[in-house]
């Protein structure tokens, strides 16, 4: 009994958790279903317009992200041609900012990781997302990056419409190692996200 009573106050939490993380955020701009959001780069501007209908976790934590200026001089660490460009979550000095909160995925939303869309990075936890997101550079996109009826994907919340410009500049920058931190295919040149500002209604 004690065991299923465990179970129950585990799985409320969770619920709990979940709810509390909706709302995170879910005051900026509300009502509007489709934000937008403006990251200023040092290659030029990137604007991303959210579907806070089919991710609204994702993009409630996105939005709370940038308001806060958790986004500001960050940089894109990881950058591979014809795959991904992700960034959000390390300074330029290359210091990985904090990641302890993390959000539900919500990847079996409908959305999908095709070209142009940005969605959440994560670790093999499928909850583990947190601040670094990605954009989708593969022009047939990347369907090994969706759920499946035995895998979580990973959480699309949105989608570039304008600056894929400058994701494709990015995109083609040289890279290399960081053998400091033990990555691969981090730019050589430090791209920059310098401010990410949430567009007015």
């Amino acid at each position: 009994m004690k065991k299923y009573l465990l179970i129950a106050l585990l799985l409320i939490t969770g619920l709990l958790e979940a709810k509390e993380q909706q709302y995170n955020g879910a005051d900026i701009q509300y009502g509007n279903s489709y934000p937008q959001v403006k990251l200023i780069t040092s290659y030029g501007e990137i604007t991303i317009e959210l579907d806070r209908r089919r991710a609204p976790i994702t993009a409630n934590n996105f939005l709370w992200l940038a308001k806060n200026k958790e986004y500001d001089n960050t940089i894109f660490h990881r950058v591979i041609n014809n795959f991904v460009i992700q960034g959000g979550g390390v300074t330029p000095d290359g210091k990985s900012k904090s990641d302890k909160n993390t959000i539900v995925n919500e990847s079996g939303n409908g959305l999908t990781n095709d070209y142009g869309t940005i969605a959440m990075a994560r670790e093999s936890d499928p909850h583990s997302a947190s601040r670094q997101f990605y954009i989708n550079v593969k022009p047939e996109g990347n369907d090994n990056l969706n759920p499946n009826s035995s895998r979580w994907g990973y959480t699309v919340f949105g989608e570039v419409i304008a600056g894929m410009d400058v994701v494709t500049k990015i995109m083609t920058t040289p890279t290399g190692a960081d053998s400091s931190n033990g990555w691969q295919d981090v730019p050589l040149t430090k791209i920059l996200l310098i401010k990410a500002v949430i567009i007015p209604e």
